[in-house]
């Protein structure tokens, strides 16, 4: 019975990794070459889920004002960014390094949420934070097929994804 409480976790992880596979598959082999079209794709995908989870009562979906959705704006943008960004980055490195890079997202969140909400620092979270950043400091020294434009383009999707994070999340 314990693993019907963790079978969405395990579902989404599965989903997760395939996602990252089939994307490298299409933007590295395939040499599909125009992110805004594949991001254009991921979004049309996203959207027909979540009607079909609107439609099947999974989702609670309501009509919202041009005034409610004005404060979205910004977060959409980087949502945007995020994607872009991290196509372009996945085209021209590896996955392992791409998720690498990916994880010191959670640097950008964390310095963002301590610059707003000024907490406690907790020391194991701050270790497990510097460790994070070292690691992807260190990264492109050890890539043997190090892209300057790929690790560019991580960047800019590790700022993405963590602003984006970093402003949805509450206080640590």
């Amino acid at each position: 019975m314990q693993w019907k409480r963790h079978f969405s976790g395990f579902a989404f992880s599965f989903v997760f990794v395939v996602s990252y596979f089939t994307n490298k598959f299409i933007l590295s082999v395939l040499k599909f070459t125009y992110p805004t079209l594949f991001q254009g794709w991921q979004t049309f995908i996203g959207a027909v889920l979540l009607l079909l989870f609107g439609k099947l009562g999974w989702v609670e979906m309501s009509r919202i004002t041009r005034s409610a959705a004005l404060p979205w704006l910004p977060a959409s943008l980087l949502f945007v960014g995020n994607i872009y960004a991290g196509s372009r980055a996945l085209s021209q490195i590896d996955i392992p390094y791409f998720f690498t890079l990916q994880n010191s997202s959670h640097v950008v969140s964390h310095v963002i949420l301590k610059l707003v909400h000024r907490g406690k620092r907790q020391r194991l979270k701050f270790i497990s934070i510097c460790l994070m950043l070292l690691s992807a400091i260190n990264l492109p020294l050890c890539d043997p097929q190090f892209d300057f434009r790929g690790y560019l383009w991580a960047i800019g999707h590790v700022l993405c994804i963590g602003k984006l994070t970093g402003k949805l999340k509450g206080p640590c």
